[in-house]
């Protein structure tokens, strides 16, 4: 059920396609970095701002969505897991959950890690200043 939810929202799991779409579409990437089934933080943080009608409308302008899961009770497809452990190296991911924004250009221009709470409207509000150009 979680990955229809996730689908339904557009989340890809796959960085390089969502640059190409990002680059193509003028979008900024926003990757999470999550432990989907047994991270507490995670779990509040999708269930409060990811999936929240306020996190999608504006995602749906602005973001490609990309989910980096690292669940303990389901097992993803051996190639799924090494791509997230590579993706996890790359960007020097210590804590779940973190979530990352990368420009057009492939570039880091915001990173949270942990979930401190903030509302949907919060969390919403700082992407857009990272979104926002010019």
């Amino acid at each position: 059920m979680h990955t229809a939810m996730a689908d339904e929202a557009g989340w890809l799991t796959d960085l390089a396609k969502a640059q190409a779409a990002a680059k193509q579409e003028k979008k900024v990437v926003l990757m999470d970095f999550t432990g989907s089934d047994w991270c507490p933080p995670c779990k509040a943080l999708h269930k409060n701002v990811l999936t929240s009608k306020e996190f999608t409308d504006f995602a749906k302008e602005h973001l490609v969505l990309v989910l980096v899961d690292f669940p303990n009770g389901k097992k993803l497809p051996a190639e799924q897991k090494k791509a997230n452990d590579a993706l996890a190296q790359k960007y020097n991911v210590k804590a779940f959950p973190t979530v990352i924004a990368l420009d057009e250009s492939g570039k880091q221009i915001w990173l949270q890690e942990g979930y401190d709470g903030s509302s949907a409207k919060d969390f919403v509000a700082k992407l857009k200043k990272v979104t926002s150009k010019g």
